[in-house]
């Protein structure tokens, strides 16, 4: 901190100075009314237009947390990605690399679902059933388990 005066002045450690190109991008986010954009980009551009010390006089993380809705620690964490990382990541979500749950259902799997489906069916049945090509994967031993709307997906799938 450093001493002004009779007051203490706190340097802020990430700044938040954005270029026109910048402001105009985040405004055009927080207009925008595609439904594309989430509620939760809209918040995050608001925030940095908020934070903003280049031209108007920039608000606290007090008070842009109350403007938007939003915690001051989640100010601070935004003022602190958009120094370190940059527009884009602050406002936009990262998508995900993998999928939060491995598919059950895959080249293989769907393979022996069809090539079940289109055999004959067993003996005494007319056809097979949903829930028959289901068991008749498990004991297989190709998965685990697996439930007959996974089975009636994969081959409306493939018609």
């Amino acid at each position: 901190m450093q001493e002004k005066g009779d007051t203490m002045v706190r340097q802020q450690k990430y700044a938040i100075k954005l270029s026109e190109e910048e402001k105009s991008k985040l405004e055009g986010i927080i207009e925008s009314k595609s439904s594309k954009i989430s509620n939760e980009t809209k918040v995050r551009a608001k925030a940095l237009l908020n934070l903003d010390e280049n031209g108007k006089t920039a608000l606290s993380p007090a008070a842009t947390g109350r403007k938007c809705k939003i915690t001051r620690e989640t100010v601070y964490l935004i003022r602190k990605q958009f120094c370190t990382e940059g527009l884009e990541a602050t406002v936009y979500r990262k998508k995900r690399e993998t999928p939060p749950v491995p598919p059950k259902v895959t080249g293989e799997v769907e393979a022996h679902i069809i090539a079940t489906a289109c055999s004959t069916a067993p003996n005494g049945k007319s056809g097979w059933t949903l829930q028959m090509i289901a068991d008749k994967i498990v004991l297989s031993g190709i998965v685990d388990s697996i439930g007959k709307e996974t089975v009636r997906r994969t081959l409306k799938k493939r018609n």
